[in-house]
């Protein structure tokens, strides 16, 4: 396959060259009827902003350029079939999950996954049955399963329906996977990988392994993430003998806009065509730049780089504070020097780094320069380090989502929700893993959490009676 074809791309710009005249949806016709402030920002965009005409094929039956596009994304990864999602990799983890279970159906999630998966858990109405995955004590944040904590759960639940992994983590950390693919499908049960954070794995040595390359059965991808796509664009590849691929695409069509972005997906097709091209020089300059600016930002004492040798993506550089300032803190200082990091959280701040490729530029050195200056007044402290846990403690929900569509909630105090059952999931965002499930019996241990979190600045998707110190429960 010739990865630099952009076959959708090409078929856009064909068109717009026609200088087409639209009787036809959406109705700002090509950038014809536009407000004049914005003008500059959207005329040439949408130039490509069609719709489903002649030799543009349609998303949800391809057979035209759409397709061909996605094959060739398909035969890049190396599965048996790929799609092209327009509404986030969200939609394909709803879908995935729809796709293997039902109301009822046991399936093992991996409990710090994304709120898209536990969103799916309650559309399907099933049994979710959560693992807890490794803390880090060092970075305090948590990673991926233990594979023996796995094996152990498949013993005790042998009925499930699947097993949901997020792979990397928000910061990067990947920890293995293979050795739970591998006993899953000795088990006959499929696995479904949320790997938002890893499009660009393939890239080559250097990245951990994608999930793809590891056998897992459906696996979705953020591409709008770490490869050149606009926001919202994302993958997901279908590689399965275990999982309906008819029935995935059934609720594909259903989770997915019926009048998808033409620049989105044609987005998708380059950011495609950008992996695909990407060289060995590539790979070696940018390791190169990457590593210079992990040095420069290790040398400075009132930080501390996180390393986990081979199982982290050297796209994702996390910083933890050793000096008086949070993670949050840290992330306001450097923001009025116009460096705008991905996240922070009480300890940390993450940087997202771009996949260049030979020739580019990216300003590393500068920034590293303003972070040494930025924090040159403050005294380095040793951060404390925690307990390393490896996790695996299964946990249920205390109500059915059946039981939980009939029930209301009501607001207690916060130190008297231990032992109540949450009437709201609360989710600090970002990394948007769920902190509190609704449907979950509270323990002291979340109560604690969420206030220290409360206290330190993290904003939340849920909890709007935080600000009165209070939770909704079910009585």
């Amino acid at each position: 396959m010739n990865q630099q074809n952009v076959p959708l791309l090409h078929a856009l710009l064909a068109h717009a060259n026609k200088e087409p005249v639209s009787f036809h949806v959406p109705g700002h016709k090509y950038g014809a009827v536009l407000n004049e402030k914005a003008g500059g920002f959207f005329t040439e965009i949408m130039k490509i902003d069609a719709t489903e005409l002649s030799g543009l094929d349609d998303l949800h039956s391809p057979e035209g350029v759409i397709q061909e596009a996605a094959q060739l994304l398909a035969g890049l990864y190396g599965v048996e079939e790929s799609f092209f999602l327009v509404n986030g990799s969200t939609s394909g983890n709803l879908a995935m999950i729809l796709a293997v279970c039902g109301e009822g159906d046991k399936i093992l999630v991996q409990r710090n996954c994304h709120k898209s998966i536990v969103n799916a858990l309650h559309l399907a109405k099933a049994d979710p049955i959560f693992i807890e995955p490794v803390f880090n004590g060092e970075w305090k944040v948590a990673g991926g399963l233990d594979t023996e904590a796995v094996k152990q759960a498949i013993v005790r639940f042998p009925e499930i329906k699947g097993i949901v992994l997020t792979y990397p983590n928000y910061y990067g950390i990947a920890d293995p996977i293979a050795g739970i693919i591998e006993t899953a499908h000795q088990n006959g049960i499929p696995v479904l990988v949320d790997e938002a954070h890893g499009a660009h794995f393939i890239a080559g040595d250097g990245f951990p392994r994608s999930a793809v390359a590891l056998g897992a059965d459906v696996v979705v991808q953020s591409a709008h993430k770490t490869l050149p796509a606009m926001t919202m664009g994302s993958f997901l590849h279908f590689n399965s003998r275990l999982v309906n691929c008819g029935r995935l695409k059934d609720y594909l069509q259903m989770l997915q806009s019926s009048s998808p972005s033409y620049p989105i997906m044609a987005s998708l097709d380059l950011a495609r065509m950008y992996l695909g091209s990407f060289k060995k020089r590539d790979l070696s300059i940018l390791m190169e730049e990457i590593g210079r600016f992990r040095k420069e930002l290790a040398d400075i004492p009132q930080i501390r780089v996180l390393n986990e040798e081979g199982r982290i993506d050297p796209l994702k550089v996390a910083i933890q504070s050793a000096c008086s300032l949070t993670g949050y803190e840290m992330q306001q200082l450097f923001e009025h020097e116009g460096i705008y990091t991905e996240l922070a959280d009480p300890f940390n701040v993450l940087f997202v780094l771009p996949l260049l490729k030979e020739g580019m530029s990216y300003p590393f050195a500068s920034t590293a320069r303003k972070v040494k200056s930025l924090l040159a007044n403050y005294s380095p402290i040793q951060p404390e380090v925690h307990e390393f846990s490896r996790g695996g403690t299964l946990s249920r929900l205390a109500l059915s989502y059946r039981d939980m569509n009939r029930l209301k909630g009501e607001p207690v105090k916060l130190e008297n929700a231990p032992g109540l059952v949450a009437a709201e999931t609360i989710i600090p965002y970002p990394p948007g893993i769920p902190l509190i499930l609704k449907g979950e019996r509270i323990n002291e241990s979340m109560a604690r959490k969420l206030a220290e979190l409360f206290k330190s600045g993290s904003r939340f998707y849920g909890g709007e009676w935080l600000e009165e110190g209070e939770i909704l429960i079910y009585r």
